[in-house]
């Protein structure tokens, strides 16, 4: 693979361009190969230390960044802000850099703050990689998502998507607007107005207020995760009201005359987002989201590695 990226951080899906998202699919090609192997393992990032920050809780980022880390060969730290110097008020800069002295060579951070991964980026000398920041954005889960469609619709032109739930909160949302843009997909959102930013339609998107509608509209019907540790506010009256306004189930789906391509980022609310019925049917590819989350992610740390 001799692929190279415009870019030294991965600080988001707005930074890089169209050349290097498919720089990343044709390496995630390469590495799902490897993942599939008997010996899932590569000597690509051998000598490689890679610390993950994680000031949120996460299940599959982590264990996903984890484990292409250890695909790779790489050395891996694993940081807790729990059990760390900034309880006591250390700075995230002077932390990252008391571990940059201890030799890592790449950082990957997941933050709440809005930013935390581009100030870093300015701060500290260290490839720095976003896994999260805040309500702003995930350009890895985004990129995975794109990977996972990318087997399934083979060319983004002209193809619908509607990312229906929590667009005001979701950095999922946002780095996948820009993804989808970037690959020529056509995009729409949809949810409760309180829960769409007013800038939406400056990102090139339109809102349908009818999942109905939005369905009969979209190949790719992509449902979000209400995020209520993000809301200090009521932003619908009940859950069974939204589920019932803008959750997907069977029944939903019956009603549509082709078969949608349903995507989710995790962890689902079950019957909030999406039915048990739908969740369990088979008609998602929820499972291939996580294993090419892998894959991508291998693809990501190799190529930026390879500027170190």
């Amino acid at each position: 693979m001799k692929n190279k990226l415009s870019v030294s951080n991965l600080l988001g899906i707005k930074y890089i361009s169209l050349e290097d998202i498919y720089s990343i699919f044709d390496a995630a090609e390469t590495f799902k190969e490897v993942i599939n192997r008997k010996i899932k393992k590569v000597p690509s990032l051998r000598d490689i230390t890679i610390a993950n920050l994680f000031f949120e809780n996460s299940t599959r980022t982590k264990i996903s960044f984890e484990l292409a880390q250890k695909r790779l060969s790489a050395d891996v730290v694993n940081f807790s802000s729990s059990g760390s110097s900034i309880k006591k008020g250390e700075t995230l800069a002077d932390t990252v850099n008391n571990i940059l002295s201890m030799k890592v060579d790449m950082i990957v951070i997941r933050h709440p703050s809005p930013g935390a991964s581009v100030f870093l980026s300015k701060n500290v000398k260290s490839c720095i990689i976003n896994a999260g920041d805040g309500c702003h954005e995930h350009p890895t889960q985004a990129l995975l998502d794109a990977f996972t469609l990318k087997s399934k619709l083979k060319d983004f032109s002209n193809k619908n998507i509607l990312i229906v739930g929590d667009i005001l909160h979701s950095r999922v949302a946002l780095s996948n607007i820009l993804v989808f843009k970037k690959l020529g997909a056509n995009v729409k959102v949809c949810g409760p107005l309180s829960l769409i930013p007013k800038y939406i339609k400056t990102l090139g998107v339109e809102y349908e207020p009818s999942l109905e509608n939005g369905l009969k509209w979209c190949h790719v019907a992509s449902m979000l995760r209400i995020q209520n540790e993000r809301m200090n506010q009521s932003y619908f009256p009940t859950t069974r009201e939204y589920a019932k306004q803008f959750g997907l189930n069977l029944n939903k789906l019956s009603q549509c005359d082709k078969d949608i391509i349903i995507t989710h980022p995790g962890p689902i609310n079950r019957g909030v987002e999406l039915s048990t019925d739908l969740i369990d049917s088979g008609r998602t590819v929820i499972l291939d989201q996580v294993e090419n989350g892998v894959a991508v992610r291998m693809a990501v740390l190799y190529l930026l590695a390879s500027k170190l």
